[in-house]
């Protein structure tokens, strides 16, 4: 379990895809499949083992094309500063088949955990995003500043302030340009939503104007209570 193996396609099944390791067939099943991808007999796909499970029929091995365990093997296999340890993967989150956001820290300060993973011209990175059809990848570094961190975690977007709101709830508001707020939040409020998966807070991104607004009704508030 855990480990990437290349199969080839064989049939399909109810929606589930049924490939061949050598002799052995295996279950690729729908829920684990990238919505990103197709695939046709006779077409080799690597996947990762998820699970072994026992039936009538005796061994079944269950892969997936979806877990972010996919994403980690493929940056040992592309990456030689991972596979040997010296640059570490800190968290890796997916929705398959549209972005994923992996966290990267060296143990050596004159490698550059983010430059080594995506390689010269970018190459390393993009025989990844080759390899799961298009997804799109972010490569941040890790801190353990978490102010620092869910500034990384935000990437593309331009961060401008980071507020810890409630340290034991884990509560971060972040202030952003007007005219980035809409690549901080992401398509369907995809980029804070892997950014707060990969950090572990909740992020609640607000943009000079919101901000701006709210300060001015706290102070009408302010005057009003003053005046009663």
């Amino acid at each position: 379990v855990g480990e990437v193996i290349n199969s080839t396609v064989k049939r399909f099944e109810n929606g589930d895809l049924i490939v061949e390791i050598g002799r052995v067939e295996a279950v690729l099943p729908r829920k684990e499949q990238s919505r990103a991808e197709s695939y046709t007999p006779g077409e080799r796909i690597r996947a990762v083992i998820k699970a072994v499970t026992l039936n009538a029929k005796g061994p079944q091995v269950v892969l997936s094309r979806t877990d972010p365990a996919l994403l980690i093997k493929l940056f040992e296999q592309e990456v030689p500063e991972i596979y040997d340890g010296t640059v570490m993967i800190r968290g890796c989150v997916r929705e398959a088949g549209d972005r994923a956001k992996v966290a990267v820290y060296s143990r050596e300060r004159d490698v550059d955990p983010v430059g080594a993973c995506v390689g010269m011209r970018g190459t390393r990175v993009q025989a990844i995003i080759r390899e799961l059809r298009g997804e799109k990848i972010d490569i941040v570094e890790w801190s353990e500043h978490p102010v620092d961190f869910v500034t990384k975690a935000l990437s593309p977007a331009r961060v401008q302030r980071v507020t810890i709101i409630d340290d034991e709830a884990r509560v971060m508001e972040v202030l952003v340009e007007d005219r980035q707020l809409s690549l901080a939040i992401g398509k369907k409020g995809q980029n804070v939503r892997l950014a707060a998966k990969l950090t572990g807070w909740k992020i609640d991104i607000k943009s000079d104007e919101d901000k701006k607004k709210e300060v001015e009704l706290q102070l009408a508030g302010l005057e009003f209570g003053g005046s009663a």
